[in-house]
């Protein structure tokens, strides 16, 4: 078999295959024997007919038909392995000549596993952040868990900010009732901000049984589309008012929430926990900015195929959402204001990032010799397990060679990433 390769662009590929006489009488024989198993012949249970007897009565074209295919399948992957190309799916064939018995030559094109090239990726010009907590945060925080302690007390008398009121209300639009708009015996906490602008404070001042209208306009650039900058009209019942009353944030506050002497020890608790999470989201900022970096200083070009994979990804997580909520895709978009033009233009390029990602981490991988050994997979597949006990479809597919293989690589990505963010720490 004699190959050569030309490219056609950085991640495609078309490779010339010859086959002498000696290749196609291999294929010849493999393709004999096969259709020895398929013929009938007088005197022979079928498929149990001798090959130098099936040899007399299998007609000529179809030895040939049978020859060829056989040839170009068992050669085409063995001739990528001779150019050292990497087919990402199976290549398309085109037989350009084929001559039984003596000759054939054909074309086999693939997109490839890129040529990657790789920036200085231990100078990547990338600054770790140091966590930080604010007296602001530790506030917020210490605020959050008096309100988790608050008692409700129903009361008569006007709604003010702070209070939680318990409401029935209808949204309507040009007079109709639009989605989402409705609902009973809503508990909602005045001040909350969870509503559009002039919702909460048009309750205010109300008591309970008062029926009365908010005249609201919503924001222009609100979530859904057919929402956005419209005027509406909501008719509100006011059930019921209760006074929130929170306690006090001091050391009585602080023995509630856990093992904690005083107040101060409720704070330091705060603040520790508060900076392992900023420390956390810094470093996955950390691990992001070096990655956008490491693919700006290489060369990444990004193969058509694993963009439209990714893409498809992209879909599939948005369909899922879409179906937890009761909506087609279309109508997804639709409610979030999107056109599908939209959508894929902005899905694209959302696609190509993680394929360059993806591949300048693979080849960084390979460079620095980074794995994972087998245990490490096995522990990561136990507990995986544990986590999916109860689903035993989720179990079986960790059976799968496949998912495994998946797993394995995901875990060297993980330390290649602690590779580049030790090399860049300095």
């Amino acid at each position: 078999m004699k190959t050569k390769s030309k490219r056609i662009s950085d991640s495609r590929v078309e490779i010339t295959v010859i086959l002498d006489a000696k290749d196609l009488a291999v294929a010849s024989e493999k393709a004999l024997e096969k259709l020895a198993k398929e013929i009938k012949v007088e005197g022979f249970r079928k498929g149990k007919v001798p090959v130098e007897v099936a040899k007399k009565f299998v007609p000529e074209n179809d030895l040939n038909a049978e020859t060829i295919d056989l040839a170009v399948r068992t050669t085409v992957i063995e001739a990528f392995k001779k150019e050292e190309k990497a087919p990402l799916v199976l290549p398309s064939v085109n037989v350009v000549k084929y001559v039984p018995g003596e000759m054939a030559e054909y074309t086999a094109t693939a997109d490839i596993v890129p040529e990657v090239v790789l920036g200085d990726y231990k100078k990547l010009g990338v600054k770790k952040q140091t966590a930080k907590v604010t007296e602001t945060e530790i506030k917020e925080v210490l605020k959050n868990l008096s309100g988790s302690f608050a008692e409700k007390k129903a009361i008569k008398r006007a709604a003010k900010l702070g209070d939680e009121v318990i409401l029935d209300f209808v949204g309507k639009k040009d007079g109709e009732a639009f989605k989402g708009g409705t609902a009973k015996d809503y508990a909602l906490e005045l001040g909350s901000g969870m509503f559009i602008p002039g919702f909460e404070d048009g309750i205010v001042g109300h008591e309970p049984g008062d029926k009365f209208e908010l005249k609201l306009t919503f924001p222009k650039d609100y979530g859904v589309a057919e929402l956005a900058g419209a005027k509406t009209v909501f008719e509100v019942l006011l059930k019921q008012v209760n006074e929130v009353i929170k306690p006090k944030i001091d050391d009585e506050l602080a023995k509630k929430c856990g093992p904690f002497k005083s107040l101060k020890d409720l704070k330091e608790d705060i603040e520790k926990n508060l900076t392992m999470q900023n420390e956390h989201k810094l470093n996955e900022k950390f691990k992001d900015d070096l990655v956008q970096a490491l693919v700006k200083k290489s060369k990444v070009p990004t193969p058509e195929i694993l963009i439209d994979d990714q893409m498809r990804i992209i879909r599939d997580d948005m369909e899922r959402n879409a179906m937890g909520q009761g909506m087609s895709f279309e109508d997804f978009l639709k409610a979030n204001g999107e056109t599908f033009e939209g959508w894929e233009k902005q899905a694209r390029e959302i696609a190509k990032i993680r394929v360059q990602a993806s591949l300048a981490l693979q080849t960084l991988a390979v460079k620095e010799k980074i794995t994972v050994d087998d245990n490490v997979v096995a522990a990561k597949i136990a507990e995986l397990k544990d986590v999916y006990k109860n689903a035993p479809d989720a179990i079986k597919s960790l059976k799968d060679p496949n998912v495994k293989m998946d797993i394995k690589n995901r875990l060297i990505i993980e330390k290649t990433l602690d590779f580049l963010m030790k090399a860049n720490e300095k």
